[in-house]
C-alpha cells in the first residue's frame, strides 16, 4: 500500500501533521478562525520556605481581644528573609491595664498567658499556618474580656527554629513616664549584657528596644500578694518587685551622691500618679502623710510630681544656683615682688548680665551652719605645670605663706612665694574653686556644698606669652551626673558637672594621688572606681562588718564606654605623657605610667593582661628619676597601643567596647 501512496499525498500527511496545507492549493490564506476561549493561568512560582533559622524575623499583621481568648495574626522569616514553615512554639502574655494599672496574676485571674508547644502547652492554645510563613495564635485567657487593654509581648521559635526577641505587640498609652533612653543612660544595651533577665529585653513591632515595656509584663504596677505566713500567693500581681519599687526603692542602693526626688533622671513626662494611696507614692511614703496627699488632690491635672519633689527636697533650688553663678580665674602673674598669682571672681548670672560678687564680704568663717548672708564657704586656688595639653602637677597651692588679699572690686588674689621646683619645662596656669553653702548644708570635707570650679589660660615663663588652656576631656558633660544627680560633689569642693572636669585639678598626670592605692589620674581613676579593683577599695560601700565591698557601678556592664565617652574615645589624641603612678606601685613616688596601659590596666589588671600592654611597649612601673629636674613630663612614652587599637584598626578598641547606642 505504501507504494502506491504518490508524493502528493504524503506531502499532505505532513503538513497536516505541521499544520499546513499547501500541495494542491492556488497559495491564498483562508479566512481568520474565531479566537479561542482563554485558557485558566498557571500556578506560578511556589515561594521559598524553610524550616529552620538562626534568626527569626517577626512581623506583625494583626491581632484581636475578644472574649476570653486572643488572636494574632504574624509572618515570620529566616535570617535572609525567607518565609519559615513548620513553626510548632509560640508565647504570649497579657498584663491587663486596671485602676491599679498594669497587672497580670499568676493565677490568670487578672490578664493572662498562653503557649503552644514546649514543656506545658496551654489547653485550647492553638498555633495554624494560614500559608507559607503566616500564622494564626489563638491564646485562650479566661479573664480577658473584648474591651481588656493590654501590654501584650509575644515570642515565637523553638528547636531548629531559633527563638524570635520578646516583642512588644500592643502597649496602652501612657502605661509609663521613664522611658528607654533614661534607663539605658545606666544600663545601656541592657540584651547584650551578662547581667540579669537581659534575655528578657523586649522590641516594639518597628524593632526598637521598649525596655520599660518588656520589665513591666512582669514587674507590672501591682505587686504580688503574700500571704499571713509570708508566702507568696498566684493573685495580685506577677512579681514582688513592682515596677516603682525597682525604680524608687532598689535604685536607692546607688550609694553615692544618688537622690531619688530628682525624678527627672528616669521619667522623662511627668508621672501619672497624683494620689498617694495609688502606685509608687507609698514605696518612700505612708498614707498617713495626708497633707501631701491634699496638696496632690488640690492640684489641677497640670501636677507634676516631679517639680513638686525638687521644689520640696530643695534640688530645685540647687539647680537654680548652678545655673545662677559662674567662677573665673585669671592668668597666672608676677606682682611687684616677682611672686606668682592669681585673680579668683565670681559672677551672679542673670541671662547674659553677669553681676560681679564680693568674694570677702560673702566668704563665712563659720562652719557650723548656713548663713544666707555669707553663702561661700571655700575659695581656694592652685597654680599648676601645664605641657602638651596636660596638666602636670602643683606649681604651687595651699601653704603656710599663701597670701589672699580680698579686693575693693570683689574679687580675690592668691600669691604663692614658694612655688614647687621641677616645673622649668612647662607653661603655668590656675584653677580657682568657689563652694557656696544652702539651706540645709553642713560642713562635711565639701561633699555637700555647691562648687564651682575655674581654669585660666597657661603663660609661657620665658616669653610671658599666653597659652590656650585646652586640655582634652573624652567625656560628655553629663557622664557623671546622669547617676550622681544630687547636684553635690565627691568630696574636697569637686562636682560631678561638666563631665568631672572639677576633678582634674587634683587627679591629673602629674598630681600622683594615691586613689586609694587604686589608679592613678583622672580616667585610670574613674575606671578603677567603677570597674577596677577600686570599686570596693573606694569604701563607698561596706557590709555590716565594715569591710569593703563592691560598689553599685559594679552592676552595670563595663563595656559599654558609651555611657560616659558617648563620642568615642580617640587613642590617637591621647598625650604620649606619663602618669605619675604610685598608686600602682605601692605608694612609691618614683614611678610612672604610659597614659593608654594605665587606662586599661586600670581594669584589665591580670598578669596576662599586663604582660601584652608590656610587650607593646607599655608600663606602669617607669622611673620617674630625678624628681627636681623637671624633665619627667617631657619625655615621650614607647607605648604603641593605638597602633592596633585605634577606633577602626584591626583591634579597634570598638570591636571590644561599646562607643555607640
Amino acid at each position: 500500500m505504501m507504494n502506491k501512496m504518490n508524493v502528493c499525498k504524503i506531502a499532505f500527511l505532513i503538513a497536516t501533521a505541521m499544520g499546513v496545507v499547501a500541495c494542491g492549493s492556488d497559495g491564498k490564506d483562508g479566512a481568520p478562525g474565531e479566537p479561542g476561549k482563554p485558557g485558566e493561568p498557571g500556578p506560578g512560582p511556589v515561594p521559598p520556605v524553610v524550616e529552620t533559622s538562626t534568626i527569626t524575623n517577626v512581623e506583625m499583621i494583626n491581632h484581636m481581644v475578644e472574649e476570653g481568648k486572643l488572636t494574632i495574626e504574624f509572618a515570620i522569616t529566616n535570617e535572609d528573609g525567607i518565609a519559615i514553615a513548620g513553626l510548632k512554639d509560640a508565647s504570649v502574655y497579657l498584663a491587663a491595664m486596671t485602676e491599679q494599672g498594669i497587672q497580670r496574676s499568676r493565677d490568670g485571674s487578672v490578664g493572662g498567658n498562653a503557649t503552644v508547644g514546649g514543656d506545658k502547652p496551654t489547653e485550647g492554645a492553638s498555633l495554624e499556618m494560614l500559608d507559607n510563613g503566616n500564622y494564626q495564635f489563638v491564646a485562650p485567657m479566661a479573664a480577658v474580656q473584648a474591651d481588656t487593654e493590654g501590654l501584650i509581648r509575644l515570642q515565637v521559635g523553638g528547636g531548629e527554629i531559633a527563638k524570635s526577641p520578646y516583642i512588644i505587640i500592643d502597649k496602652p498609652e501612657m502605661t509609663h513616664t521613664s522611658t528607654t533612653e533614661t534607663c539605658y543612660s545606666c544600663h545601656v544595651d541592657y540584651a547584650t549584657s551578662d547581667i540579669r533577665h537581659s534575655g528578657y529585653v523586649a522590641l516594639n513591632t518597628d524593632g526598637e528596644v521598649d525596655f520599660v515595656g518588656g520589665c513591666m509584663v512582669c514587674h507590672n504596677n501591682v505587686p504580688r500578694d503574700i500571704a499571713e505566713d509570708g508566702s507568696s500567693l498566684n493573685t495580685g500581681g506577677y512579681a514582688k518587685n513592682t515596677m516603682q519599687k525597682l525604680g524608687h526603692i532598689n535604685h536607692q542602693k546607688f550609694e553615692k551622691d544618688f537622690t531619688p526626688v530628682n525624678c527627672y533622671t528616669c521619667h522623662a513626662e511627668p508621672v501619672m500618679n497624683t494620689n498617694l494611696a495609688g502606685n509608687g507614692c507609698t514605696d518612700c511614703h505612708s498614707v498617713e502623710g495626708a497633707k501631701f496627699d491634699r496638696v496632690m488632690s488640690a492640684t489641677s491635672s497640670g501636677f507634676d510630681a516631679r517639680d513638686f519633689h525638687a521644689q520640696k527636697s530643695g534640688l530645685a533650688n540647687l539647680k537654680a544656683m548652678r545655673n545662677g553663678y559662674s567662677a573665673e580665674t585669671s592668668v597666672p602673674f608676677k606682682d611687684e615682688n616677682g611672686v606668682w598669682c592669681t585673680t579668683m571672681a565670681l559672677f551672679k548670672l542673670d541671662g547674659d548680665t553677669k553681676t560681679p560678687v564680693h568674694i570677702g564680704d560673702n566668704y563665712s568663717h563659720d562652719l557650723t551652719s548656713h548663713h544666707p548672708d555669707t553663702p561661700i564657704v571655700y575659695a581656694g586656688a592652685y597654680l599648676h605645670g601645664y605641657y602638651n595639653n596636660s596638666v602636670v602637677g602643683r606649681f604651687a597651692g595651699h601653704g603656710k605663706d599663701e597670701i589672699k588679699t580680698d579686693n575693693a572690686d570683689g574679687t580675690r588674689t592668691h600669691c604663692f612665694p614658694s612655688p614647687s621646683a621641677g616645673f622649668d619645662a612647662a607653661d603655668i596656669m590656675a584653677s580657682a574653686r568657689i563652694s557656696l553653702s544652702y539651706d540645709g548644708w553642713t560642713d562635711n570635707d565639701g561633699k555637700e556644698s555647691l562648687s564651682f570650679t575655674a581654669y585660666s589660660d597657661a603663660i609661657n615663663q620665658s616669653s610671658s606669652e599666653e597659652v590656650p588652656y585646652e586640655r582634652r576631656l573624652a567625656v560628655t558633660n553629663d557622664s557623671c551626673t546622669t547617676c550622681h544627680n544630687s547636684e553635690t560633689n565627691y568630696h574636697k569642693n569637686g562636682a560631678y558637672n561638666d563631665g568631672g572636669v572639677d576633678c582634674v585639678a587634683c587627679h591629673n598626670n602629674g598630681q600622683d594621688r594615691s586613689a586609694k592605692n587604686s589608679a592613678p589620674g583622672f580616667g585610670p581613676m574613674v575606671h578603677s572606681m567603677h570597674w577596677g579593683i577600686g570599686n570596693a577599695l573606694s569604701g563607698a560601700k561596706k557590709d555590716q562588718d565594715g569591710n569593703n565591698i563592691a560598689n553599685s557601678a559594679d552592676s552595670l556592664n563595663a563595656d559599654n564606654c558609651v555611657s560616659c565617652h558617648a563620642e568615642g574615645v580617640d587613642l590617637n589624641a591621647i598625650p604620649n605623657q606619663y602618669i605619675r603612678a604610685k598608686a600602682f606601685n605601692n605608694g612609691d613616688q618614683t614611678k610612672m605610667a604610659s597614659p593608654i596601659t594605665a587606662n586599661c590596666f586600670a581594669c584589665h589588671s591580670d598578669a596576662q593582661a599586663l604582660n601584652h600592654m608590656q610587650q607593646n611597649g607599655g608600663e606602669i612601673s617607669a622611673e620617674k628619676g630625678n624628681g627636681n629636674d623637671g624633665t619627667w613630663f617631657t619625655q615621650p612614652t614607647s607605648e604603641s597601643c593605638a597602633t592596633c587599637h585605634a577606633e577602626g584598626k584591626s583591634f579597634g578598641i570598638e570591636k571590644f567596647h561599646n562607643f555607640q547606642r
